[in-house]
């Protein structure tokens, strides 16, 4: 293999699916991207065995061939030889690359080794607006599990049908809910890693064109410009969101979503250091009073609100409902209740575009 290529055009290409090498695997193969030089193409493919990206950029193909570089080190190198052209020979197991009057080498391993990548997945497909695909995964995918004890929290529940995308993310102590409508929908279900759909939003340059996403059985694909994102679904059966959400409520509150956020952001620099990053609400007709309360100091924000219901005395973590204030939409934003010990809800001031739900924090006070 050798062809000629510009190193800016290498670079970008190598950074964007070095990121689906794997960085602990038993498998040195899944460190590596994959290089292949066919016509007057340049292909780069990485995967972990989960997720797999694929680039394509034009190259002076001078003699065909394919060869799996680290991806971490060749990624760390083409990065500072962007301003130059470059000349890549492999030659056995070893990639030299020429730059100006200076070589250097690399080790590489067998192109055969490499797994195979499927890309033929179309079964069924849901197209959206790329700044809608985007939003939805900003406003979702905070709110998906961290740790491994239940993997299919560590995913977005995707639900498109009649003509609307549905994007549901929780982690046993919140959930997120956000609704968006869908161009050309066919009805699909499917649960997606949180990881996958961010590497996506990463992806996604040119807000105004329209992508598609296509299922095929447990593999969902995005092509978005000459990059193509593959991806393993996870398998197992959801949450039931219809039995978490509370049908009616007790107390409703309507505020100033900025003046809100704002009050939690400052009340949450000193909840932040206590462990249960606690903030408690004290809502009564006409304001709500928010407080943190630590060894370290104590802050009392007010905040004027119109209420509709009981007077309701809550306590919740700082970080989950900062998060939700940040991710919601509007001017205005409403806070609904079921007592104490009950989830708050956070809805907007009309519609159903979104939801946010967080479970109270148990004091002993």
């Amino acid at each position: 293999m050798k062809f000629i290529c510009e190193g800016v055009e290498l670079s970008d290409a190598v950074m964007k699916v070095v990121k689906a090498c794997s960085a602990k695997t038993t498998n040195p193969i899944l460190e590596t991207i994959k290089l292949s030089a066919q016509n007057d193409t340049l292909t780069l493919l990485a995967t972990d065995g989960e997720i797999a990206i694929q680039k394509k950029i034009g190259a002076e193909i001078l003699e065909e061939g394919a060869a799996c570089v680290p991806g971490k080190y060749f990624s760390d190198f083409i990065k500072k030889l962007e301003n130059v052209q470059l000349t890549l020979t492999c030659r056995s197991d070893r990639l030299d690359i020429v730059y100006g009057d200076s070589e250097s080498s690399i080790q590489v391993l067998p192109a055969e080794d490499f797994p195979l990548i499927d890309t033929d997945i179309a079964e069924k497909s849901f197209s959206l607006p790329a700044k809608d695909l985007k939003d939805l995964i900003a406003r979702t995918t905070f709110c998906c599990a961290q740790d491994d004890s239940r993997p299919v929290l560590k995913g977005c529940l995707i639900e498109a049908k009649e003509g609307q995308a549905v994007f549901t993310a929780l982690d046993g102590y919140r959930m997120a809910i956000v609704k968006r409508p869908a161009l050309a929908a066919e009805e699909v279900r499917i649960i997606c890693p949180a990881r996958t759909l961010n590497e996506i939003a990463r992806m996604i340059s040119a807000e105004e064109e329209t992508l598609a996403l296509f299922v095929q059985k447990n593999m969902l694909l995005v092509r978005i410009e000459d990059t193509v994102l593959t991806s393993r679904l996870y398998e197992g059966a959801y949450v039931n969101v219809g039995s978490i959400v509370p049908k009616s409520f007790a107390s409703e509150i309507e505020a100033d979503k900025q003046v809100l956020a704002e009050s939690v952001d400052r009340a949450s620099v000193l909840a932040r250091t206590d462990k249960n990053s606690v903030l408690t609400f004290d809502i009564r007709e006409g304001s709500a009073a928010i407080t943190s309360n630590t060894s370290v100091g104590r802050i009392e924000e007010s905040v004027p609100i119109a209420l509709e219901g009981k007077d309701v005395n809550i306590s919740l973590n700082s970080k989950y409902i900062g998060e939700a204030l940040s991710a919601a939409e509007g001017e205005k934003v409403r806070l609904c209740f079921n007592g104490a010990v009950s989830p708050c809800v956070l809805l907007p001031k009309e519609g159903d575009s979104f939801l946010y739900l967080i479970l109270p924090v148990r004091t002993t006070a």
